[in-house]
């Protein structure tokens, strides 16, 4: 079985802006006209984040908002894979350097 990484965008300030809204704190009461009970706190940081969770109760009063629907707010994309970090060297083994990458660079505090 292959797995696949599949992630999101979260677009709501995007809709907000295409609405001539700015604001988080206006998005307050219209949520509240649906029954979606939330602080100006958690909607700045359901406008500002990426949420982890939503009830659907809330994503169904955003989208009754801003006329749109679900995909319109959430953009779901199967993630680039990424490349596995070569594993550290075993103590007492030869490091290939050509394929152990660059070293860094050290940095001297002379105290001044």
């Amino acid at each position: 079985m292959v797995r696949r990484d599949v992630d999101y965008r979260w677009r709501l300030r995007d809709v907000m802006a295409s609405h001539g809204m700015w604001k988080t704190a206006e998005l307050v009461p219209l949520l509240a006209e649906r029954g979606v009970q939330l602080s100006p706190a958690q909607v700045y940081r359901l406008v500002a984040g990426r949420p982890e969770r939503l009830s659907l109760h809330t994503l169904a009063a955003l989208c009754d908002i801003f006329s749109c629907r679900p995909d319109d707010l959430v953009d779901c994309y199967v993630a680039p894979k990424r490349r596995p970090r070569p594993a550290p060297p075993v103590e007492g083994t030869v490091v290939d350097l050509a394929t152990a990458g660059r070293p860094r660079r050290a940095r001297v505090d002379r105290g001044r």
